[in-house]
């Protein structure tokens, strides 16, 4: 019948059920807020009875056939919820799947919810026979670009009005990752309420849950400011800190910093590089700076000394991990020490 996008789901939904759902990916939120979706809309069309089938191994196919076969006392219509995590129905299940799309049967909803189909799997008839007898959703991870699209649609469906400061600081501290995107706005919304919302209050509210943040480390070594950062760095120890995080935040921004410095080096504008790499405004000054006191090949040595110091926090490579941590952010801010032995 058709193909839609996650967000279009909805649309369709209100439009009439079809007999027949497919929603598959490998993006855990956007493939269980879609078969929520399809899930409240077959409730409230009267489908109060639903069973639910695991494909695992040696699970039989026969078992749905018989479900849908059977008449159910409490319910006119029923919803049968097939679950398909490999997305994977073998050669009989295959087959089940082409006959259940050519004679669907009446008062019945069948929605198969699959993880990722492999290329060989989108061409294969039993994937053909799904998307002609019902509506299919693919389901694909929200690329880098397209974040900050995602973040501020979701925070207006939420009722609140965010600045585009606000979405860059968001997208760029979950790092892509959905799940805990949607749980951070929904902390937001309840810690705000709707309305508008900046970038201060992202931070204040969300980000910065403990008086030393990490990423509140990364700018303040970036701002040039070694006594601040040296402050931050006992902070974010004596309150537990794995070494490991404060690795990765530092690591990530130092790897930032060398492919925008590379990008300079070839002619490439400060205001556009910074634009591409979604450096929001409040941010622009630390890593405008930081870039020119830093040339690239002090960059690509300081994620060298990252390497290092991810061996030594694993126990693969002599020296105190937190010593370590400390020499790094340093040279990020610009202080005057000795460079690490190799």
């Amino acid at each position: 019948m058709s193909q839609v996008r996650p967000e279009q789901l909805q649309a369709s939904l209100q439009r009439g059920l079809a007999p027949l759902y497919f929603i598959h990916g490998d993006e855990p939120l956007q493939v269980g807020e879609c078969a929520d979706a399809v899930r409240a809309a077959a409730r409230a069309q009267g489908c109060s009875d639903r069973q639910v089938f695991s494909v695992e191994p040696g699970f039989d196919w026969d078992s749905l056939q018989a479900a849908s076969d059977s008449l159910s006392l409490f319910a006119q219509r029923r919803l049968l919820e097939l679950r398909l995590p490999t997305g994977k129905p073998g050669d009989r299940g295959a087959r089940a799947l082409r006959a259940w799309c050519e004679r669907p049967p009446e008062d019945t909803l069948l929605l198969i919810v699959s993880g990722k189909l492999e290329p060989a799997a989108r061409r294969s008839k039993w994937v053909q026979a799904l998307e002609t007898a019902g509506v299919s959703v693919p389901v694909w991870p929200v690329e880098a670009a397209q974040l900050p699209a995602w973040i501020e649609r979701r925070m207006r469906a939420a009722g609140m009005q965010p600045t585009p400061d606000a979405v860059a600081l968001l997208a760029d501290r979950v790092e892509g990752n959905l799940l805990a995107c949607a749980q951070e706005i929904e902390k937001l919304f309840l810690l705000g309420g709707p309305g508008p919302v900046d970038a201060d209050a992202v931070a204040a509210r969300v980000i910065d849950s403990s008086r030393y943040d990490i990423f509140g480390l990364v700018d303040a070594a970036l701002l040039g400011q070694a006594g601040r950062s040296q402050r931050m760095l006992a902070g974010l120890r004596a309150e537990g800190v794995e070494p490991v995080l404060v690795l990765w935040a530092l690591a990530r921004e130092i790897r930032t910093l060398a492919a925008m410095a590379a990008e300079l080096a070839g002619g490439g504008q400060i205001g556009r590089v910074l634009a591409k790499h979604r450096v929001w405004d409040k941010r622009k000054a630390a890593v405008g700076g930081a870039l020119k006191r830093l040339s690239r090949p002090e960059l690509l040595d300081l994620l060298a000394q990252c390497a290092r110091i991810d061996r030594v926090v694993k126990g693969r490579a002599a020296g105190r991990p937190w010593d370590e941590l400390l020499q790094l952010t340093l040279r990020l801010a610009g202080a005057d020490i000795l460079r690490p032995s190799a």
